[in-house]
């Protein structure tokens, strides 16, 4: 009887050592990425997948690798783009670790400098409202920092609240979810509740930027948490702060993440909406990033 093609796969790759893994990975990563990132991506997948650090990698890259009978799927998506955070399925996220999958926005580092600055500012058992959820990082991460916190969260889709249920679930954190369209204030009006603090990171890219974006971000992650109409950078800022002059506290803050070039706009609208201490901060990068606003 022959052997199945995963079965030749494996046998090909058995026997392998790390470092010979890792020369695998690097050869299919550089067409993609670049030499610097595609070490980085080759040195991630090599930590996430088969436990091997880079300290392994220098000091015993001929130690024998355990478990590589996905090398070939890993290596095929690794050369197609696909992002290492959903190869491997999982990313670590203000010392969280969550699932993460096509279906929800990759977390990235600037985010997490947004959720300690809401950590910085939290009053005591705070009612916090995470607006377009995704993978429920900002929730989460908020709800383990914060003791006494009450989280709500909301998402269009229903994809995204699955894999952020899962994520409470798996991190035991307690997290209200709710599937809603921030867009159709009918739907807006079942969240219910006024909040001490509301948080969100809504699609804010101009479309025309798509064709200039990596492969690993435009073919992979959902185009619909990332992408905002060219005539309407503030499509998702309008409707947030117009159901925040209603669903915040008297005194209770609002947290945007911010595209750099619109950044300036949103403040000005948060201003013309009667918000007051509005304040803009710039990432670790130096990008405007980053809004807080209070309700008068």
């Amino acid at each position: 009887m022959g052997l199945l093609h995963s079965e030749k796969i494996w046998i090909i790759f058995a026997g392998m050592t790390i470092g010979e893994i890792f020369a695998k990975i690097l050869d299919a990563a550089v067409p993609v990425y670049g030499g610097r990132e595609a070490h980085a991506v080759a040195r991630y997948i090599m930590r996430e997948r088969f436990g091997v650090s880079r300290a392994d990698l220098v000091m015993e890259p001929d130690r024998d690798a355990a478990n590589p009978e996905d090398l070939g799927r890993i290596l095929s998506e690794v050369a197609a783009g696909r992002p290492v955070q959903y190869i491997t399925g999982s990313v670590e996220f203000c010392g969280l670790r969550l699932q993460v999958s096509p279906g929800v926005l990759i977390p990235r580092p600037e985010t997490e400098e947004l959720v300690e600055w809401i950590i910085s500012d939290a009053p005591a058992t705070p009612s916090i409202l995470d607006i377009g959820t995704g993978s429920g990082s900002i929730a989460l991460a908020l709800a383990n920092a914060i003791p006494g916190a009450k989280l709500t969260a909301t998402d269009i889709s229903g994809e995204a609240l699955e894999i952020a249920r899962k994520n409470a679930q798996d991190t035991g954190l307690d997290i209200n979810f709710l599937q809603n369209d921030i867009l159709d204030p009918a739907t807006s009006g079942r969240i219910g509740g006024r909040f001490d603090i509301i948080v969100s990171n809504p699609p804010y890219i101009p479309q025309r930027q798509a064709a200039s974006m990596h492969i690993n971000v435009r073919n992979y992650e959902p185009s619909g948490a990332l992408f905002v109409p060219d005539d309407d950078p503030l499509l998702f800022y309008r409707a947030i702060t117009g159901f925040s002059t209603s669903g915040l506290k008297t005194g209770g803050a609002l947290y945007f993440e911010v595209h750099e070039e619109s950044a300036d706009d949103v403040t000005r609208h948060l201003a013309a909406e009667g918000f007051r201490k509005v304040e803009l901060r710039c990432d670790i990068n130096g990008k405007k990033r980053m809004v807080r606003a209070r309700k008068s």
